[in-house]
């Protein structure tokens, strides 16, 4: 009565890709059945012991597991299970790509609704006083309704679960990698230095000729279907008639060019730390030219590499792979080294030592999800992005760096952050992106202006 009944036996059947359903009390005269056909099996299990995993109660197993005959390991199990969900077979990735057309969808529509607002000059407010807005009347002037736009576009499709909590962070707080307090109005005014108004009724009302100041929103979000997750950012431009300031759009055509540089070297058999330094070189070539970092003979591309100053910008590794977890399985995508134990780095084994000069500083490769070569079937994001954090930069000692010029630096600083995630799937000639929302700067602000 409180609850949905569990499915019948052939209900589940259809649903689940097993070879036999059936209740638990059934599994004692199963494996007596096949420990019968099979003496001597070594029977393997899921970690024992543990709190990450359900133990089955011994009634069902202690009678065929107690045989002289029977050994029983927990030891390779969900390793072999870890590895073997890191490539996908084509069922798999037509969920996945299922996930990320809604998800691209509703990131879309959150762009729309952006511009509608822009193109036809709406208010908040605007319906008639007795009665509440509709959807086709709703507008975003928060973090928080740009959120449950997403969401439910996601819904409406039939996506009822995200595969994470969205991440949607305006203006500057785009600087904040997982902020997900999603609770902050767009930044806006006119508000004078004398307006001590700090109440609800001031930031509320509809009278108030509310201006929303140029910033960026990023949101960082995707829904799952069948269990199967999706993982996509966008950042869009908000304010300014939906059109990027010139700092931010220098910023987001960067990180653009150091994705494009990511997809042009996606194969199997491809070490991810490879891509990952590849997005460095990008950045620090396209900052020297922004003329954030200074250029000459002083300030090689090497130079700045060694220092690690980059991490501070792009301080995440480029992507994950993503399945039915959304970092999908991270215990196997960093694999160690059999003898020494040593996280396999660089594309060099476990080696003690870096080649700074090669690889750069060891910072740039700290929070890699992802360190082991590309094999046909993996599924992974691609998300390089750029980052102006107060933090960062301050633990980085980035204002007094000789690589550094300060005071441009300070020019784009209110940007906050950029970040652009697509997912895609390794194929054996290349890739393909099965992220379907676009992401070209031109294509961006028509949307988000009302324009297209």
């Amino acid at each position: 009565m409180w609850s949905v009944p569990p499915p019948s036996l052939a209900v589940a059947a259809q649903s689940h890709d097993a070879t036999r359903v059936d209740h638990p009390p059934a599994l004692q005269e199963t494996l007596t059945t096949l420990l019968t056909a099979h003496p001597g099996a070594l029977v393997h299990t899921l970690p024992r012991n543990s709190p990450l995993y359900p133990e089955l109660p011994a009634t069902y197993t202690s009678f065929a597991l107690a045989q002289d005959s029977v050994a029983v390991t927990d030891y390779y199990l969900l390793t072999a299970l870890q590895n073997a969900r890191l490539t996908k077979d084509a069922y798999e990735i037509e969920l996945i790509r299922r996930a990320n057309a809604i998800s691209s969808r509703a990131h879309e529509v959150v762009m729309r609704v952006l511009g509608q607002a822009v193109k036809n000059g709406l208010r908040q407010g605007a319906a008639a006083a007795d009665r509440p807005l509709l959807p086709g009347e709703w507008l975003i002037e928060k973090e928080a309704e740009a959120e449950a736009i997403f969401v439910a576009s996601c819904r409406r499709e039939g996506a009822v679960h995200q595969a994470y909590l969205p991440i949607v962070a305006a203006s500057t707080r785009a600087s904040t990698l997982h902020y997900c307090c999603n609770d902050r109005d767009f930044a806006w005014g006119p508000v004078s230095p004398h307006d001590h108004r700090n109440t609800a009724s001031f930031t509320t009302s509809s009278s108030l000729d509310k201006q929303i100041l140029p910033q960026v929103l990023l949101i960082d979000a995707g829904c799952e279907w069948s269990n199967y997750a999706s993982d996509i950012t966008r950042t869009m431009p908000v304010g300014n008639g939906g059109k990027f300031t010139l700092e931010a759009r220098a910023i987001y055509s960067l990180v653009l060019e150091m994705q494009h540089a990511s997809f042009a070297l996606l194969k199997p058999g491809l070490h991810w730390d490879e891509v990952q330094l590849v997005c460095h070189h990008t950045l620090i070539r396209g900052f020297q030219r922004l003329g954030i970092f200074r250029s000459g003979a002083e300030h090689t591309k090497e130079a700045i590499l060694a220092s690690g100053l980059t991490a501070a910008f792009f301080p995440h590794g480029l992507g994950h792979s993503l399945g039915m977890d959304v970092h999908d399985v991270p215990t196997v995508s960093k694999p160690t080294d059999p003898i020494s134990g040593n996280i396999v780095i660089l594309g060099e084994g476990a080696k003690p030592t870096v080649n700074e000069a090669k690889w750069g500083h060891q910072s740039l490769y700290r929070y890699l999800r992802l360190r082991r070569p590309l094999e046909q079937g993996m599924v992974v994001t691609v998300e390089p992005g750029i980052y102006f954090s107060p933090h960062l930069l301050g633990r980085a000692k980035a204002h007094d760096s000789s690589f550094v010029d300060a005071e441009v630096l300070k020019r784009y600083e209110s940007v906050g952050g950029v970040r652009i995630e697509d997912v895609v799937v390794i194929t054996e000639g290349g890739y393909e992106n099965l992220t379907t929302v676009r992401s070209d700067v031109e294509w961006l602000e028509g949307v988000c202006s009302g324009v297209l």
